[in-house]
């Protein structure tokens, strides 16, 4: 009973934190109050807070262990690549808030699925069949629907987002390229510990060139550090729930939980924030596409298992084979 109680903790911690955060984002980059409309700059805080926190934490007070086994040759040709489209991701999908609503985002969002795949088949990682076909075509037509219902649709804004979207599904892609191909798997807060200064980097470069100079101009340093600092904890501790979900539950309670938080922010959003306008096709549009990405995450899993059980299999028949045989009689 305590473990299930724990268990729904974790699950209600992670959907709050990431709600909250994708809100918390959305204020600090469009509040008046706050001023602080630099998405880079933003990004590049959260991860250099990050990376600050993550050494804290495993190599002065030790609280949680990086795992073993990076070398150069790895950090170099995977963790470099997986930076880059997390910073890319998050500098992207930061920028859109400044033009689209959350719940646009959101909606938006849905459309990750369709392009893991087709980077995937690209890749050879996936393979395309009708099943797969029918689930992309359901998720594209949910969210061009959404697209339609949208009153103040913002193209710059959707472009930003697409562009999210897409150095998202690279990263997942890379993520898949690092385990299968190179055989090291890491926890959550190793790879925070090893993404996270390469992603400060990538981010550090592009703001010395792009906001820096607006920053400069406006003549104001003056920014409140406390918010600042509080919204780089949040997502910190965002980070830690996605540790904590990862460690206590499945991974279909952790994708059911993502769900849940989808459609959270979008509800939400709308009574937050003035610019969040949802109409009945905004709303049928998403639930389609949610739908899609159902059937989608359905199918996964039940691939993942099967390899699970296949895996097993091998490892008990090489097991039989390896056995020593008794003694001659």
């Amino acid at each position: 009973m305590a473990d299930r109680v724990r268990t729904y903790a974790y699950l209600l911690l992670y959907i709050a934190l990431s709600s909250g955060q994708i809100f918390f984002n959305k204020w600090v980059l469009s509040s008046k109050e706050i001023n602080f409309p630099y998405p880079l700059g933003l990004t590049l805080l959260h991860m250099v807070f990050s990376s600050v926190l993550c050494f804290l934490v495993t190599k002065v007070f030790k609280i949680m262990k990086v795992e073993e086994g990076m070398t150069a040759e790895i950090y170099l040709t995977s963790v470099v690549p997986i930076g880059a489209m997390f910073a890319m991701t998050l500098w992207l999908g930061n920028t859109a808030y400044l033009y689209i609503s959350v719940a646009f985002a959101q909606m938006l969002k849905a459309i990750m699925p369709v392009a893991v795949f087709i980077l995937g088949v690209a890749a050879g990682l996936e393979v395309m069949s009708c099943r797969m076909l029918l689930i992309m075509s359901v998720i594209s037509f949910g969210v061009l629907v959404a697209s339609i219902g949208e009153i103040n649709i913002n193209w710059v804004g959707v472009v930003y987002q697409m562009g999210g979207v897409v150095g998202e599904a690279l990263r997942l892609i890379f993520m898949e390229i690092f385990v299968k191909r190179k055989g090291l798997k890491l926890n959550p807060i190793s790879v925070m510990y090893y993404v996270s200064p390469c992603s400060a980097l990538c981010l550090f470069i592009p703001w010395i060139f792009l906001e820096k100079p607006r920053i400069d101009a406006s003549g104001s340093w003056n920014f409140p550090p406390v918010v600042l600092a509080l919204n780089s904890l949040c997502t910190f501790a965002l980070n830690l729930s996605v540790f904590l979900v990862i460690t206590h539950t499945s991974a279909l309670t952790i994708r059911v939980a993502g769900v849940i938080k989808d459609w959270v922010v979008v509800l939400l959003s709308a009574l937050l924030f003035a610019d969040t306008k949802l109409t009945i096709v905004n709303l049928f549009g998403y639930a389609i596409a949610i739908a899609g990405v159902a059937a989608y995450n359905n199918h996964k899993l039940k691939k993942e298992a099967t390899r699970r059980t296949s895996d097993d299999k091998e490892n008990a028949q090489s097991v039989q084979l390896t056995s020593p045989s008794g003694p001659n009689k």
